[in-house]
């Protein structure tokens, strides 16, 4: 299984990088469940941020896909509102690739949940690629630093992918976030991931971890240790 972590959608900023997990025959499942409740809050909504030739997520998603030869006729949206569960369960099944969307990783999860899509996805053994909320919902266990959409420290339970380290996305030096780095290397003995904000990302291949961009990475037991990536 291949999982790739961004920190932002502009993947093909990393083509080198990431080109050979894609083809002209990739089919992808895009799993747009991240979105905020006061934004998107029907089929005509969701349309106007994921639909088809209108959305700014559709676009930012396609194009980017299109620069590794992904052809926009393979790649299949799943829609909250007008999918069913049997629907979003084929389009994953049929697909290679199960991409992620950024926004609020919890509402996603719940999302998720609501369609009985974990075992599905969590049985997926292709490629899966998201950014910010969509990569830290491949961790079993994440952490969300306090910000504008959570003003508490808080860990949550994500899908069964990934665990034995956490991510820190969206990094911009704040106190908020160094803090948490601290207390996630306290509490959960475990390295963290740091992806500075639009700088790069992970990637998971059989078990081994190799960081694109620009990536710290700080270990536990020693909280001032940190390798710049």
């Amino acid at each position: 299984m291949i999982n790739i972590l961004f920190d932002c959608p502009n993947i093909d900023d990393f083509y080198d990088d990431l080109n050979p997990y894609f083809s002209e025959q990739t089919r992808v499942a895009v799993v747009a469940f991240s979105f905020y409740d006061d934004y998107v809050k029907d089929a005509k909504s969701w349309e106007s941020v994921y639909g088809k030739g209108i959305g700014n997520c559709y676009f930012e998603t396609v194009d980017s896909l299109a620069r590794f030869g992904v052809k926009p006729q393979n790649v299949s949206f799943i829609n909250y509102f007008t999918d069913t569960q049997e629907s979003a369960k084929k389009k994953i099944l049929d697909a290679d690739t199960v991409y992620f969307t950024g926004g609020l990783p919890d509402r996603m999860m719940d999302r998720i949940r609501d369609f009985d899509l974990t075992d599905t996805l969590a049985s997926f053994e292709g490629t899966v690629i998201g950014y910010s909320a969509g990569a830290v919902i491949q961790l079993s266990e994440y952490h969300l630093s306090p910000d504008g959409d959570y003003p508490d420290f808080k860990y949550c339970n994500g899908l069964p992918y990934l665990d034995g380290f956490y991510l820190e996305v969206h990094y911009r030096g704040l106190d908020s976030q160094n803090n948490s780095i601290d207390r996630v290397l306290r509490e959960r003995n475990a390295p963290v991931y740091v992806l500075h904000d639009h700088g790069g990302g992970i990637l998971v291949e059989n078990g081994k971890i190799r960081t694109i961009g620009h990536v710290d990475v700080h270990l536990p037991n020693d909280n001032a240790r940190s390798i710049s990536i």
